[in-house]
């Protein structure tokens, strides 16, 4: 198959959703939630037969941050055998904030501590940093 056929048989909306539930399958090591979940994916785009994802950390020289842009990159790579090239971007510059932790991630914490860590997390980053919006 020639790249100019697969260029057009990949559905973006289609590949997103791939990348996403490989993305599932990542975890911190140091956190049992996956890093979709847990916020760490900041921004996935699809374009010409390429994907490229942005993904954050919980906190800055997290001694993982290569480990898990391995794991990530590998994991869509297998999800998505037809993409053309895979691009992990650690982004070390935008702050990890707990409201970017997703519904689901919420839950799976709670249900991991007994109590919305999120939300105590949210506390503290708001007496750190102020109460400015993700």
């Amino acid at each position: 198959m020639s790249k100019e056929v697969a260029k057009k048989k990949l559905d973006p909306e289609e590949v997103k959703k791939k990348v996403i539930e490989a993305l599932r399958n990542v975890y911190d090591p140091e956190i049992p939630v996956n890093i979709y979940d847990l916020g760490l994916v900041y921004d996935i785009k699809i374009e010409d037969g390429k994907i490229k994802v942005r993904l954050g950390l919980t906190a800055p020289g997290c001694p993982v941050s290569g480990q898990i842009a391995f794991m990530a990159e590998e994991a869509i790579r297998q999800a998505v055998p037809e993409a053309e090239d895979v691009e992990i971007e650690l982004d070390l510059e935008t702050p990890w904030d707990p409201r970017r932790v997703t519904p689901e991630g919420r839950q799976q914490l709670k249900e991991l501590f007994g109590y919305d860590v999120v939300e105590e997390w949210i506390k503290r980053y708001e007496e750190m940093y102020g109460s400015q919006e993700a």
